[in-house]
């Protein structure tokens, strides 16, 4: 927004000097005001939305973590103060909800009970709030269980896979490589490398924040960079693939800014910024405002201000289309936490964030960059 003020500010300047208001100036401030307006009103719809799944029975049980995490990043990262205070207030009351209902690691914890207790600490942590004692039984917990058994393949010795399913529809986790459930004979569905990389960036990335460690550490992840591009593209290529490519990017992003707390440099990550800008179009075209969430977002962490054709293109698709409870998506859609992701993804699409300057969250990685550009 910073350079349509200026623009109007410039108007308005030659505009009294020749006594006359210059039009095109009325109308960039008008539709900045009422964009900042729109914004504002659309996102605190959108939060209460979510708050209002958080308050469910059903809703806190099949998304609690990921809900304390929403709040909490949103309350960390926002510029606006009331927005910051609002999500934080929320994210407080979630964690302590899934304090009462998980009050320690059970010893029997399952590799996704596990991975839920990492993500409501680094939502703690991003709030100012520790908990060393719960932090050691996770350590503990975690210790149980191999990269393969948490990520789903060993990243020190192998990029990420093309043969991991996901779980049945039964709940059955089968073993890598098989197509067919073990436990009611239904063919499975097959995660994309892609995916698989994204939720291994993401899931090693947060652990390592909070001190824990997956039999694999997030710069082993990350060194699989070269190998996963280049990027899928064009008309010929699984749209659902493709789809999960730009989320892996979208991680790669979050993971290296700190999820909202530093802006990145193009010239870090060449191809994944060339990458995200060329699908902003297909998002808004193809209805999917998950997906153009995160790609505005991650634009704006590359330094795309409000101003720039593509982000005001998203953010004005992403106004139109909210619904009428607040929430983006499929209103008919079963999935709760699809629609609560699909929620948080566009309003992180439209808020502002309060930028620490530009680095990179762990600068001894930028070797691996460097290698990658190369």
């Amino acid at each position: 927004m910073l350079l349509i003020f200026r623009e109007c500010a410039t108007f308005a300047l030659a505009s009294q000097q020749d006594n006359l208001l210059h039009p095109r100036a009325t109308l960039l401030m008008t539709k900045a005001t009422d964009q900042i307006a729109g914004s504002e009103t659309s996102i605190k719809r959108g939060l209460d939305f979510i708050y209002r799944v958080a308050s469910t029975a059903d809703g806190f049980d099949s998304y609690g973590s990921l809900l304390v995490c929403c709040f909490a990043l949103v309350g960390a990262t926002s510029r606006d103060a009331s927005l910051r205070q609002l999500a934080r207030s929320r994210a407080q009351k979630l964690a302590q909800r899934w304090g009462r209902a998980y009050r320690v690691v059970p010893p029997d914890a399952s590799p996704d009970l596990v991975l839920d207790f990492v993500l409501v600490s680094y939502a703690l942590s991003r709030l100012g709030l520790r908990d060393a004692a719960l932090n050691a039984q996770i350590r503990t917990a975690a210790k149980r269980f191999s990269a393969q058994d948490l990520l789903g393949f060993n990243p020190v010795s192998e990029p990420p896979p093309d043969d991991l399913s996901y779980p049945c529809a039964c709940g059955l986790k089968n073993q890598r490589g098989s197509t067919f459930c073990r436990q009611c004979r239904k063919r499975l569905e097959i995660q994309s490398r892609y995916r698989v990389w994204m939720e291994a960036l993401a899931n090693t990335y947060v652990g390592e924040r909070c001190g824990i460690q997956f039999g694999a550490r997030y710069s082993d992840v990350l060194k699989w960079l070269p190998a996963m591009r280049p990027y899928p593209v064009g008309a010929d290529e699984d749209e659902e693939v493709v789809r999960d490519a730009i989320f892996a990017v979208t991680h790669i992003v979050y993971t290296l800014n700190d999820y909202n707390n530093y802006r990145l440099a193009p010239r870090w990550l060449p191809q994944e910024f060339v990458y995200l800008k060329a699908n902003v179009e297909a998002a808004c075209v193809q209805h999917d405002p998950e997906l153009l969430g995160e790609l505005l977002d991650s634009l704006k962490a590359f330094g795309l201000r409000t101003s720039h054709p593509l982000i005001r293109r998203g953010t004005r698709y992403l106004l139109d289309e909210q619904n009428e409870d607040g929430s983006w998506g499929d209103p008919d859609e079963s999935n709760i936490r699809t629609r609560c992701h699909t929620t948080w993804t566009a309003i992180d699409g439209l808020r502002t964030c309060a930028w620490r300057g530009e680095r990179l969250s762990r600068p001894d990685l930028k070797p691996i960059l460097k290698r990658s550009s190369g």
